[in-house]
């Protein structure tokens, strides 16, 4: 049997088993599941079971619902991934045995929210620009794409939010997030093995970046 793990900024909250055809997400009573989160609709989303296949369905909802850090209306989950209503996330395990562990995330902000460590780019219209995305190369996402569509495109380790990737009409850059919550040397991501200090540092085709173990390479879609 499958099963979502719900985590609010990194906390393990509930296991919620799939064992019925539809599961309510939102924010009034009723939904079998109940979030209590102003950004969250009163009926938001819906996972539902369908010829042995697991969707996330949203229902309209204002703020959306993301999957993998992109927004979608209906999309089938596979196994490792994360979808986002409002402030929780909820991971998806295609089978009850297996263990939660903490997991990457890439949201796409919708505005720029963010602090970060000194001179973030500012976002232009990028319309006509090349697209690009990110590869996971390892742990629990390994070979999930992730397009970055949007101005600015979060990266996070376990509901913390650790740099961000923006989306300028002179192309990509990447920088840190001040958090107090970040106290190792190796909480400061890195490209291609170097930590990036404190500009933001301007990508490049094929380039890798790491965040806590986990690597993903940045490539521009053709």
């Amino acid at each position: 049997m499958s099963k979502l793990i719900m985590t609010l900024d990194g906390a393990i909250i509930r296991e919620f088993m799939v064992d019925k055809d539809s599961i309510s997400v939102g924010r009034k009573h009723g939904n079998d599941i109940q979030l209590n989160d102003l950004t969250v609709s009163g009926r938001h989303a819906l996972i539902t079971v369908a010829n042995d296949k697991i969707f996330v369905d949203d229902l309209g909802s204002t703020n959306g619902t993301l999957l993998n850090g992109g927004r979608v209306s209906k999309s089938v989950l596979q196994h490792g991934d994360v979808v986002q209503i409002g402030n929780y996330q909820f991971t998806f395990f295609e089978n009850e045995d297996d263990d939660y562990e903490p997991t990457m995330f890439l949201r796409a902000e919708i505005e720029d929210t963010q602090i970060m460590q000194s001179n973030p780019p500012k976002s232009t219209d990028a319309k006509g620009e090349p697209l690009a995305a990110v590869k996971i190369l390892n742990g629990p996402l390994k070979t999930k794409v992730l397009e970055l569509r949007k101005p600015f495109n979060t990266l996070g380790f376990n509901g913390i939010k650790m740099a961000m990737i923006a989306r300028t009409s002179e192309g990509y850059s990447i920088s840190s997030i001040k958090n107090t919550k970040l106290r190792r040397s190796n909480d400061i991501p890195n490209v291609n093995g170097s930590q990036i200090e404190s500009d933001s540092h301007v990508l490049k085709d094929h380039d890798v970046i790491e965040l806590v173990g986990t690597q993903m390479e940045f490539f521009y879609i053709n």
